[in-house]
């Protein structure tokens, strides 16, 4: 029985160790990681051996995580491109620290181009909008901004078009305090030195279907870049009423082209272009939705990859879009 009576006690007085030491085990477990941030970083430099690895050692020197990375070097151009998206801890990599690593690095690479981009630290993108008469556009990249699809902030809607008080876009712009400029034009007066005290202090400005045509002053003055939406019909249906025009000619496939404004219209690189096919059962009401649809869903995908650094400059006129897409031609990740 004393035998008994000793395990007991010293049973007794290890439980409460044990349990302790669980405790201790158990909170140290469940204690949440500290959360870490998404930054985005994109490099256009000349190319040489390396810097992939540089790239990646700076990120991971700092305790980083690459999660999505991706390369493009051009065949016969001594041109590298990359676009990467990492995770790190904010306490261990300061947005200042990070900012003056990537600098050396760029530095070292002698690199044309080289942003990083915290989403959830960095300013949202500052932008203005341009639009017409029609809404489809404007109404469409309104609600993606009401929603939080777009890291924008619309500082002001400028048309040539004066809408109703009691329109659902001005409903909408008094309801978000949006300020809306009416600014009337004419052929001899297209009000571009009001549009550029209104414009100076933003990061880019959206085309929303707005029917003037910048003048080269304009563009060399605003010095940014501008991001346009245009039906895919052209250039072989110019003019009044495209949609009609493409609808009696029985085209077969519609489309939008979203691209950066230069001096020659409609010309500029190429961020985003998107079709759908038609057929001889759609009337023309079908036909203009469709295609209406097409342009509100294109400007949407530009602006979302412009803001994510997804389009770089490549080549005079083109863009590269890294997926990683690189699109002036543009390049898309």
């Amino acid at each position: 029985m004393s035998v008994v009576r000793r395990i007991s006690s010293t049973t007794l007085l290890l439980c409460p160790r044990v349990l302790q030491s669980a405790n201790r085990s158990f909170n140290t477990l469940s204690e949440p990681s500290p959360p870490l941030s998404h930054g985005i970083h994109v490099l256009y430099c000349p190319d040489s051996v390396g810097i992939v690895a540089k790239l990646s050692e700076c990120i991971a020197s700092r305790g980083g995580n690459i999660l999505e990375a991706d390369v493009f070097v051009p065949q016969n151009k001594n041109v590298f491109y990359s676009r990467s998206e990492f995770v790190f801890d904010p306490i261990k990599w300061p947005r200042a620290q990070m900012d003056e690593d990537i600098l050396n690095l760029s530095k070292k690479f002698n690199a044309s181009k080289s942003v990083v981009r915290v989403p959830s630290v960095d300013p949202k993108y500052k932008i203005a909008v341009l639009a017409s008469k029609q809404d489809h556009c404007l109404v469409d990249l309104l609600l993606a901004w009401q929603d939080g699809k777009l890291p924008i902030d619309i500082s002001s809607i400028i048309s040539n078009h004066d809408r109703l008080p009691n329109s659902h876009v001005m409903r909408f712009l008094e309801r978000h305090e949006i300020p809306y400029h009416y600014l009337s034009t004419t052929k001899e007066n297209k009000r571009e030195d009001e549009i550029m005290q209104l414009v100076q202090d933003t990061d880019f400005l959206v085309l929303a279907r707005y029917m003037q045509v910048l003048s080269k002053s304009f563009l060399n003055r605003y010095n940014k870049d501008i991001i346009n939406i245009h039906h895919g019909l052209l250039p072989s249906f110019k003019g009044g009423n495209p949609s009609r025009q493409a609808f009696n000619a029985g085209v077969k496939l519609i489309g939008a082209t979203s691209h950066f404004v230069t001096e020659e219209l409609d010309d500029g690189p190429i961020i985003e272009q998107m079709v759908e096919r038609v057929s001889h059962k759609d009337n023309l009401l079908s036909f203009v939705q469709k295609s209406e649809n097409l342009e509100k869903q294109c400007l949407l995908k530009a602006i979302k990859s412009y803001c994510e650094l997804r389009v770089l400059p490549y080549e005079e006129n083109r863009t590269k879009r890294l997926l990683g897409r690189m699109a002036r031609k543009a390049l898309k990740a």
